[in-house]
């Protein structure tokens, strides 16, 4: 059972995501919050496996809550919550470590689906978002990586897939892997490049120049 923290200033639209997660039978919402604050309390009380996150809250707001929970619990998965896919703290809040985001007219299926894939660390991106994502952060540092040698070439091309948005059944695909030597593969790539989730990888991807600007490998 998948659990989940909902936290969102609206108490309808929190009953909405509740009713839409239950109904899905592999999920349950341990708990709500109103605001940034109480997200974090209920957050650490409760353990979630998923936190969907409002943005825009009271006292304490969204992307300052998806940091310090993140802070205290690095293998929380947090998906933003927003009204609008252009809002400019929902890059920051990727690039502070949230898995993904939904905007809150997505059809129930997308929710449901996207916390399905946040919960086995994947993120619900689409190419067009991820490029954005990935613009924003590259805009923001100075010039490119160099390629860490601890990286094996199985890795590099993993990385490189994760860097076009693919989720691990397409690389397992691609690669032709199994499913879970895939989450190994991204798990060690993780670790050795100290990153928190896939939104991040992709960035690194680009940066290490593993994907060129319009998201093709520059490998073979």
């Amino acid at each position: 059972m998948i659990r989940i923290v909902v936290a969102d200033d609206q108490a309808l639209v929190r009953a909405g995501v509740r009713m839409t997660l239950e109904a899905a039978g592999d999920m349950t919402v341990c708990a709500e919050a109103a605001d940034g604050a109480q997200a974090v309390q209920e957050a650490e009380r409760h353990r979630p496996d998923v936190v969907l996150m409002d943005l825009r809250m009271p006292r304490v707001d969204g992307l300052e809550a998806t940091r310090r929970i993140l802070a205290a619990r690095p293998g929380t998965r947090i998906v933003v919550l927003t009204t609008f896919a252009e809002d400019e703290n929902v890059y920051a809040a990727l690039r502070a470590g949230a898995l993904g985001f939904l905007v809150k007219d997505d059809p129930p299926d997308r929710m449901v689906e996207a916390v399905r894939r946040a919960a086995q660390g994947e993120p619900l991106l689409a190419a067009s978002v991820l490029r954005r994502v990935a613009a924003r952060a590259l805009a923001a540092e100075d010039g490119h990586l160099r390629v860490p040698p601890s990286l094996t070439e199985r890795e590099l091309q993993v990385l490189t897939l994760v860097g076009i948005g693919l989720s691990n059944g397409e690389i397992g695909e691609r690669l032709h892997l199994g499913v879970t030597t895939v989450k190994t593969h991204v798990a060690a790539v993780m670790d050795k490049l100290d990153l928190r989730n896939r939104t991040q990888a992709a960035v690194v991807a680009h940066r290490l120049g593993l994907v060129d600007a319009d998201f093709r490998p520059t490998r073979p």
